[in-house]
């Protein structure tokens, strides 16, 4: 079953949840700047959760930089649950791996 696109309320309450993500071009992105030497194990901690998830981001690794932005694909490239959970759990495993927001 597809998933269902958030109303513009219900994105609007998600991004007050999630106050380093934001909608760019139609997707829910955030950017985290960390020592260089620790993107790869949060990139690796990042794909896992989404594998688990069975939802993936679309990513974006530059030096001291990586940069996600989530759509859901069966809901036509919407945005919908499936993102803003996995973005708490981005957000979850970039402090965790020493990781800070970055301005949009």
């Amino acid at each position: 079953m597809p998933s269902k696109p958030l109303s513009a309320a219900e994105l609007d309450q998600a991004l007050t949840e999630l106050p380093d993500w934001t909608v760019s071009d139609g997707a829910l992105t955030a950017t985290f700047t960390a020592d260089r030497a620790d993107i790869p194990a949060l990139y690796a901690a990042v794909a896992t959760a989404e594998d688990t998830a069975d939802h993936h981001a679309d990513i974006r690794i530059l030096y001291g930089t990586i940069s996600f932005a989530l759509t859901t694909h069966d809901a036509g490239g919407a945005i919908t649950a499936k993102d803003t959970a996995l973005a708490t759990r981005v957000t979850d495993l970039a402090a965790a791996h020493h990781a800070q927001p970055s301005p949009a």
